[in-house]
């Protein structure tokens, strides 16, 4: 089995840090949430992974975008990019880079769920023909990996033609979040449950996307495997389980509750 190959250190550069693990969910309500899986090349396969994770082939960017009418850090939008890889025999997303458009959801997403979230102007727009998803840097302080790039989006993108789906069609694979924890530097697994009134499958393309200005220059998104939008609620569970990142699974899980 192909394992990953980056320096845990270096993608330990802009890690969040979990001061303690909750013991109650967060409910996200009046939820719209895109839902974007892309092939990448080559180059970002194991090399863009800690050791504990193995990579797709061909490897996978999974984007996914909310926009929060309601929630314990107030109504906001949030977009992560991840990379698609399995954990053992699990499948599992890695968070390369996060955004979102508040300080109070900027810092939940970080000291509770360990996702590597900097503040960016993130704008998820769904119509009646389709969904518009724009992500630009702030410009403020503590945009971090947001600020590198200057000018241009981070991320833009274009989904049209929406296609009814069955609500049970849609499903959402957990996310591993590289974070210092109380254990230590930790792949913490963030699962979420989603309830779904409305999905559509669309048809996508990706406009813009800045690889450094999330944190990673060999993402390569080139060709759109899948899109879906939906209205839903979403329910993340407390943090049951962290891995070392540099130990398979099967060696470096954790329960911590």
């Amino acid at each position: 089995m192909i394992s990953g190959t980056a320096s845990v250190d270096e993608l330990a550069a802009d890690a969040a840090e979990i001061e303690s693990f909750g013991s109650e969910p967060i409910t996200l309500s009046g939820v719209t949430g895109l839902s974007l899986v892309a092939e990448l090349r080559r180059g970002a396969r194991e090399e863009v992974l800690p050791p504990a994770l193995h990579p797709i082939v061909p490897p996978a960017m999974s984007l996914l975008a909310w926009d929060v009418g309601d929630s314990p850090w107030g109504a906001f939008s949030a977009v992560s990019v991840r990379v698609v890889c399995r954990s053992g025999a699990r499948a599992r997303t890695f968070c390369i880079g996060a955004a979102a458009t508040t300080d109070d959801a900027v810092a939940g997403l970080r000291s509770q769920l360990g996702f590597p979230a900097q503040r960016a102007e993130v704008a998820l727009r769904r119509h009646y023909d389709g969904v518009d998803l724009t992500v630009a840097s702030s410009g403020g302080a503590g945009d971090g990996a947001a600020r590198r790039n200057g000018a241009g989006p981070m991320l833009a993108v274009n989904a049209l033609d929406p296609d009814p789906l069955s609500v049970g069609d849609l499903q959402h694979v957990g996310s591993m979040n590289l974070a210092h924890t109380p254990l230590g530097l930790r792949l913490v697994q963030v699962e979420t449950h989603h309830v779904p009134s409305r999905v559509e499958r669309l048809a996508a393309r990706i406009d813009a996307f800045d690889a450094e200005a999330w944190g990673q220059r060999l993402l390569d998104p080139y060709w759109v495997v899948s899109c879906s939008v939906s209205l839903e609620d979403i329910e993340i569970p407390a943090i049951r389980f962290v891995c070392d990142p540099a130990k398979p699974a099967a060696d470096g899980t954790e329960r911590v509750q």
